[in-house]
């Protein structure tokens, strides 16, 4: 199974009301065709009220443990919101100092 698609059956747990998951492995250096190894999740789920952010980042790294190492994934962007401050945007990632360059 993919690791995009295990990630996605894992945040399932914290029942999202919107879940995306993007693999943005191709703007990082080393990457070839299929690779998946940085991600950026955006996730939008009642489970969040009441904490902080670094509760949230930690309540996703518990439920994707199982994929979550630096054999499979290096790099997990989480942008973690409760319905109510969720408003369809989230931040854009900052370009990789090691992607390839285009000349």
């Amino acid at each position: 199974m993919l690791i995009q698609s295990q990630l996605e059956q894992f945040l399932q747990s914290l029942q999202p009301h919107y879940l995306e998951i993007i693999n943005e492995s191709a703007g990082h250096g080393g990457y070839f065709e299929g690779k998946e190894s940085h991600f950026k999740v955006t996730l939008v789920s009642d489970v969040f009220a009441g904490l902080r952010l670094v509760q949230r980042h930690q309540k996703v790294y518990a439920a994707v443990a199982d994929v979550l190492n630096p054999k499979k994934i290096h790099a997990l962007a989480i942008h973690a919101y409760t319905p109510e401050e969720w408003t369809g945007e989230r931040p854009d990632s900052p370009l990789c100092a090691h992607a390839a360059k285009n000349s």
